[in-house]
């Protein structure tokens, strides 16, 4: 067995960006730009009112303080107004200015006696509520650097400078291959000896919560042949492969030759954790494949842990799988094995609990919980105020 750490490291060290891809800004969200890219036009375009009211030549008004209302320039408008000396025209947001004009005044300080203006605001200044041309950008600047991640607000600051399409690290395509002859899909009734099959809801959940595309999950017998098929089917059309069960040492597990089968070069198989102890890694070419022990806790705890860190390597994120923070125990604690352990629990404040129900077959504490709490293999005990590293469950 090999510790965390050095796993965590593989995982990292094996797992490589996926080729970048074009795609429509708005199915980019989440993912992470490949290339910089630069706006293509001043934006805005023109010098642009940001309030509505009425525009004019600053230097003309403080020299005559009078000024006579003609023309109207709205949002939209293409025909260009001229303003002549002693004018101002009525402005709204968004509209360019007139030729002629460098200042804007709220309507709000203002007057209006028989079309003259009077303006109201003492403290007006030069260029007041005026977005200059290319304030927002100019033309050939860079917009967003390469390993930028699309955020909303990225999102949509590229929809305002024109860009259409944006070149990004994709998501992975992801299968997940369920074993296990026992297993009945919910809703199903259950026979002597039978369990309801989860793996698949929780990783497809997991999934969908970190903006990724639903896997595409197949079911197969504890049958070597049907391993290895579902396998190599995997990897002709997906970079990611989750096994669930079938990884361990029993007579009916048979991922392990399985995969070798395939050409899968394993880079490791056993980690010193509870729970998922026999988590398995391999890697063919850029493709990784993750054999994942059958018990549901054991699953989603060695997703948490290992897969979407390799997700987030593979899309171009730069973070492992979830956030962590430091938190003190909040009642006291001893494990009795030399492993590292990763317990359910609720961190409130500056103090982590861990649950009842810590057994790698149960989903009760899991299903409560909003975080795992680390608990490195060589400590043993830990007492009420000892601080622990605790890594934060999506809610």
């Amino acid at each position: 067995m090999i510790s965390v750490g050095e796993a965590k490291s593989l995982v990292n060290d094996f797992s490589d960006l996926l080729d970048s891809v074009s795609m429509p800004i708005q199915t980019a969200c989440g993912l992470v730009l490949a290339k910089d890219h630069f706006a293509d036009y001043d934006i805005p375009g023109f010098d642009q009112s940001s309030m509505d009211g009425y525009a004019f030549a600053y230097n003309d008004w403080k020299n005559t303080r009078q000024l006579l209302v003609k023309g109207e320039m709205a949002a939209g408008i293409t025909d260009m107004h001229n303003l002549e000396r002693g004018e101002a025209c009525r402005i709204f947001t968004g509209a360019p200015l007139p030729d002629g004009a460098d200042t804007i005044i709220m309507q709000e300080k203002v007057k209006l006696h028989n079309g003259s203006l009077e303006i109201l605001d003492a403290l007006i200044q030069k260029g007041n509520h005026v977005r200059k041309r290319g304030s927002e950008i100019g033309a050939g600047q860079r917009a967003l650097a390469a390993g930028s991640c699309l955020t909303p607000a990225a999102i949509g600051f590229l929809a305002g400078i024109g860009k259409e399409k944006v070149t990004v690290y994709p998501n992975p395509r992801i299968t997940v291959i369920i074993t296990g002859r026992e297993l009945r899909q919910p809703g199903q009734g259950l026979a002597f000896g039978q369990v309801y099959e989860s793996n698949s809801f929780s990783l497809g959940a997991a999934m969908k919560r970190a903006g990724l595309e639903e896997p595409t999950v197949v079911w197969v017998d504890d049958d070597p042949a049907l391993v290895k098929n579902a396998i190599a089917k995997g990897l002709e059309e997906h970079d990611l492969i989750l096994l669930t069960g079938g990884i361990s040492v029993g007579d009916y597990d048979f991922v392990l030759e399985s995969a070798t089968a395939c050409g899968i070069q394993q880079i490791f198989h056993n980690v010193k954790q509870r729970p998922g102890k026999p988590l398995y890694f391999g890697k063919k070419e850029k493709q990784i494949i993750f054999g994942l022990p059958g018990n549901p806790s054991s699953v989603l705890t060695c997703f948490y842990e290992y897969v979407l860190t390799a997700i987030n390597k593979m899309k171009g994120l730069n973070r492992e799988g979830l956030e962590k923070k430091w938190a003190m125990m909040g009642q006291n604690f001893t494990k009795t094995t030399s492993l590292t352990h990763f317990l359910k629990g609720n961190v409130e404040s500056e103090y982590v609990y861990p649950l009842e129900a810590q057994e790698s077959y149960r989903m009760s504490s899991f299903a409560q919980a909003n975080c795992l709490v680390c608990l490195p293999e060589k400590q043993q005990e830990w007492s009420v105020g000892d601080q622990v590293e605790v890594h934060l469950l999506p809610s």
